[in-house]
């Protein structure tokens, strides 16, 4: 998908490779296939808003960045609640469709990579609803 995936926590490099060895990998073949990276100190997390500086921990955040560094998505979650992956890789679709059209495609909420895209328009103000029924079906 032309992504770059990272993941980040304030766990050392050894908490990582421990919990891909033990517990990843049963999970997920092979384990995890992208890069762990350690925030010791909490400033990735810092930057991003997810650091709790009281406790040591980062929450479970999500971003999507573009390629020129704009985050275009975020989720936040606290860690008894997991991620949809699949939801995330929409998302990524849906992004890089409307980079490639240069804003003149939007998709509508569960849009889903084949269907109707809306066109940015001013014949849509007020119509969109017509444009979002058509994107549903």
């Amino acid at each position: 998908m032309d992504t770059q995936v990272l993941s980040v926590s304030v766990d050392s490099i050894y908490v990582h490779k421990m919990w891909n060895d033990h517990e990843l990998s049963k999970m997920v073949e092979g384990g995890v296939p992208f890069p762990m990276l350690s925030d010791a100190g909490g400033g990735v997390g810092s930057l991003y808003g997810v650091y709790d500086a009281a406790s040591g921990v980062e929450l479970r955040g999500r971003f999507i960045i573009d390629p020129d560094g704009i985050i275009q998505a975020c989720e936040v979650l606290t860690p008894p609640v997991g991620r949809n992956v699949g939801e995330t890789i929409r998302q990524i679709q849906a992004f890089q469709l409307v980079r490639e059209a240069g804003g003149m495609a939007a998709t509508p909420s569960g849009w889903l990579p084949g269907k109707t895209v809306l066109k940015p328009h001013p014949d849509l103000v007020g119509n969109v609803w017509q444009a979002w029924s058509v994107a549903e079906d």
